[in-house]
């Protein structure tokens, strides 16, 4: 390998190119793009997910019903999913979106419904014998049991999200960083390959550390070490 081997571009040289493209204001274009549909896909794999894998998790005859189905979606693969919401849905936001929450929803499903399995009786009697309404039995003592299987979805749903947005993103869009990655590539720009990966990767890591566990740690407080 020779010391100017264009694959292997220098850090400086990646460095120099991440300020170039966050001065030209493409990087943070791209980047919000990206990080919206994220969000977005995020917060629907997620509510849809745990809405279903608690209501599995609670009643056996739901649970058998939706199984097979649970299966299959778990093993569908990804791109088989992307392609069709690009086919029944246009090459359009609302396709990527619902292709990306299709993708995450299942794992979700599973987790959130073997934390509705664990719920201990013994507190919802309690609270029973408490009288507590309805939605305070569910937000205060249903609820904080699920929080350990909520963070374990999220956190396996966020480093798989991060993943099909990008693909997404490549196979059918015209903004975002797994479509500028596509552009990289078509002109074999290594420097620009690994100048938003860098920066992809340290965004995902940032959210991890300033938002994932900090909240981690305040909703589990009540829980014994």
């Amino acid at each position: 390998m020779s010391a100017h081997d264009p694959t292997v571009p220098y850090p400086a040289v990646v460095f120099e190119r991440i300020g170039s493209e966050v001065a030209s204001m493409a990087l943070p274009h791209h980047l919000g793009v990206t990080l919206l549909r994220v969000v977005v896909s995020f917060a629907a794999a997620m509510l849809i997910g745990a809405a279903i894998g608690i209501a599995m998790g609670r009643w056996p005859v739901l649970d058998r019903f939706l199984d097979g189905w649970l299966v299959l979606g778990l093993n569908i693969p990804a791109l088989v999913t992307i392609i069709l919401c690009y086919i029944w849905f246009g090459l359009n936001d609302t396709a990527a979106i619902v292709a990306v929450a299709i993708n995450k929803i299942p794992t979700v499903i599973v987790t959130v419904r073997e934390g509705a399995r664990a719920v201990d009786p013994r507190l919802m009697q309690v609270a029973h014998a408490y009288r507590l309404s309805p939605q305070r039995k569910f937000l205060q003592v249903y609820l904080p049991q699920l929080h350990p299987y909520l963070f374990a979805a999220a956190r396996a749903g966020l480093s798989l999200i991060w993943k099909i947005v990008l693909v997404v993103e490549l196979l059918g869009r015209s903004e975002g960083i797994g479509f500028q990655l596509n552009v990289f590539f078509q002109f074999f720009d290594i420097a620009g390959i690994l100048a938003y990966t860098l920066v992809f990767a340290s965004v995902v890591l940032l959210i991890e550390a300033l938002a994932v566990r900090p909240l981690e740690r305040r909703l589990n407080r009540w829980r014994p070490h």
